[in-house]
């Protein structure tokens, strides 16, 4: 039996747009692509062909297009795993629940999302300027962990095997990480050749999660250490980052396709970092382009 969605569970405008995004179901491309910063959501666009629609509604923006052929909405997300669970959610209702009727629909659309961003590296061959492609991604922030299904689609044996590295097994202050796979065929589209399949860590914070100290001391101050020096089945954390464990997660749940490609702008194991990134972060932005 279908489920209704009341008004309580599923916030729709008066002029049929969902709540947060501001977007209605007809301008939702099947291809979709994720950043943080609604000033890249004009970035991206402007190598479109033409387009159909520009919504801006709180910090999430949404532009759908074309571009060689190809139906493209991107969508700025802001940042942090809390604001995918919004995006995500809404992107998937728009997607594959009636808002007429507010059943789910008979038949559902498979997205296919991929989200570029920027990273903190992690290894010595993830330095300033390298594409990292999240093959996996383990969630600090704990999102996934609310929604029912969550052992089926994560790796329980390398969640428990960081646990016992971190030394976090048994420690009730400390977050429940989870390890979620990125969808396989993207993985391979996306990545092709010229980026680092790596495994990204999506963090809670950019600075105490991340390791980063300023005048609070840090509960670990071992914690990146023991990150980097960590290895399960000949796979190292690569990289942090705050979003790619929400979208391959969920996307997991939903049915749904996604992937994380960040280009490195720092590097913590270096001390490196290059804020002026803005013509690499193009680059990517039109290999992603061409392959979604």
């Amino acid at each position: 039996m279908k489920r209704y969605f009341s008004p309580s569970e599923l916030l729709i405008e008066s002029n049929g747009a969902v709540y947060h995004l501001g977007v209605k179901p007809e301008q939702l491309a099947d291809k979709v692509i994720l950043v943080g910063d609604p000033g890249r959501v004009p970035l991206v666009a402007s190598h479109f062909d033409e387009q159909e629609c520009d919504i801006s509604h709180r910090e999430f923006r949404t532009i759908t297009g074309r571009y060689k052929g190809k139906r493209i909405t991107v969508v700025s997300t802001g940042i942090g795993c809390d604001n995918i669970d919004i995006v995500l959610n809404e992107l998937d209702a728009l997607a594959n629940i009636d808002f007429n009727t507010r059943y789910e629909k008979d038949t559902l659309r498979k997205l296919e999302l991929v989200r570029i961003g920027t990273c903190g590296g992690l290894q010595e061959y993830t330095p300033v300027g390298t594409y990292i492609c999240s093959v996996k991604s383990i969630g600090f922030d704990g999102l996934l962990n609310f929604y029912a299904g969550r052992n089926e689609v994560c790796d329980l044996q390398m969640e428990r095997a960081l646990l016992n590295h971190l030394g976090w097994s048994g420690n009730m202050c400390q977050p429940a990480p989870y390890v979620i796979a990125a969808d396989e065929e993207l993985v391979q589209r996306i990545s092709a050749d010229d980026m680092v399949r790596g495994v990204t860590v999506a963090c809670g914070g950019f600075f105490g999660p991340q390791g980063r100290r300023l005048r609070i001391p840090l509960a670990d101050p071992h914690q990146n250490e023991k990150i980097v020096s960590f290895l399960h089945n000949n796979q190292q954390i690569t990289n942090f980052e705050m979003e790619s464990s929400a979208l391959a997660g969920l996307a997991a749940l939903m049915g749904h396709k996604a992937v994380t490609v960040c280009l490195v702008i720092a590097n913590r194991v270096a001390g490196e970092a290059n804020v002026n990134y803005k013509n690499s972060i193009d680059d990517l932005i039109q290999l992603v382009l061409e392959r979604i």
